[in-house]
């Protein structure tokens, strides 16, 4: 924890209720092929312009979710999800979930986080038939350590290992966090999208 607070300047909800804007970050850090994966996939990341919450336990993700809607004033606004866990997870907070596009963000898992690129790879299972220009234009991104991958090849490959019988379509990639960067075939029909990550440690 000490190690990813001091290379990330990460405050906890005990230290500090506010999370970092990309623009109060520092210049971005050089990444080699020696880095390990997991610091690959935070500094690709913070550099594509997400705003990152390291989390040692599930109360650090409380926490910081509440941070999060105290900080933007989301208290008492809809918020868009579909996965019904999550929703669960989460429904001690004053929000209202529901599918309205025009929700203050949308909450949502993702299946994989993509080290060389700092890429979120999201699915039907959490977007189902919706592009990314269709959802709020907040994100909030729930995630673990465990889901960290090095490329996409191998986000692919961990779907289909994992869904067999039932693979889910609308395979996408959020990484368009600056709108100066360019987006690729697998962001097709994104736009702009403001994200925090929240990042539960679990291994």
């Amino acid at each position: 924890m000490d190690f990813f607070k001091k290379l990330f300047h990460i405050k906890t909800s005990e230290e500090e209720s506010s999370v970092e804007s990309p623009q109060e970050a520092e210049e971005p850090i050089t990444i080699d092929q020696n880095t390990p994966i997991d610091e690959r996939f935070m500094l690709n990341f913070k550099n594509n312009g997400g705003k990152f919450i390291y989390c040692a336990s599930i109360e650090d993700v409380f926490n910081a979710f509440e941070n999060i809607l105290l900080e933007n004033g989301w208290e008492q606004q809809d918020v868009f999800s579909y996965e019904k866990r999550l929703m669960e997870k989460f429904e001690n907070f004053d929000i209202n979930f529901n599918q309205n596009i025009s929700a203050a963000f949308f909450l949502s898992t993702c299946e994989f986080l993509i080290a060389d690129t700092g890429a979120l790879l999201l699915s039907s299972r959490q977007m189902k038939g919706r592009k990314l220009n269709e959802l709020p234009a907040n994100l909030v991104i729930y995630a673990s350590t465990s889901q960290i991958v090095k490329n996409i090849d191998e986000g692919m490959s961990g779907i289909t290992a994992r869904n067999k019988q039932h693979i889910p379509s609308n395979i996408t990639t959020i990484k368009n966090f600056d709108t100066s960067k360019d987006q690729d075939f697998m962001s097709y029909g994104s736009a702009h999208k403001d994200v925090y990550l929240l990042l539960l440690e679990d291994l």
